[in-house]
C-alpha cells in the first residue's frame, strides 16, 4: 500500500508540473495581452487549470499523510535506529575531536618553550 502511495504521488506531481506550465502568468508584461485569452472559451480552461492545480496541491499533501500513515512499522524501526546511530556517533565524534583539540594544543604550545630553553642552555 506504501508502494501504491509513493507512485500516486509521483503521478500528480508530474501532472501539477504540467498544470503549472500550460498556464498563462497572470501579471507582468504578458498581463498587457490578457484580453485575447478571453475569446472563444479560452478563459474556462485558464479557470480549470487553476482548479486543477489546487486540487493536486491538496492530493499531493493528502497521499503524503495516507503515504506517512501506511508505511510499514518494521521501516520506521529501522530508520529511528539509523538515525540514533547517526546522532550517537556524530556526538562521540564531536566529544572526542574536542578533546584531541584540548590535548594536543597545550603540548604543542610547550614544545617550542622547552626546546627553545635547551638550546638556550
Amino acid at each position: 500500500m506504501y508502494v501504491f502511495f509513493i507512485v500516486l504521488i509521483i503521478f500528480a506531481s508530474f501532472l501539477i508540473i504540467l498544470a503549472v506550465l500550460a498556464q498563462n502568468p497572470k501579471s507582468g508584461m504578458a498581463a498587457n495581452f490578457g484580453a485575447s485569452n478571453q475569446v472563444m472559451g479560452v478563459r474556462q480552461t485558464a479557470d480549470f487549470l487553476e482548479k486543477l492545480t489546487w486540487g493536486l496541491a491538496i492530493a499531493i499533501v493528502a497521499l503524503s499523510l495516507m503515504a506517512t500513515m501506511a508505511m510499514p512499522r518494521a521501516d520506521i524501526a529501522r530508520s529511528t535506529d539509523v538515525l540514533q546511530r547517526a546522532t550517537e556517533n556524530q556526538a562521540d565524534a564531536g566529544v572526542q575531536g574536542f578533546q584531541m583539540q584540548n590535548n594536543t594544543l597545550p603540548e604543542q604550545a610547550q614544545v617550542p618553550a622547552e626546546e627553545g630553553s635547551e638550546a638556550a642552555e
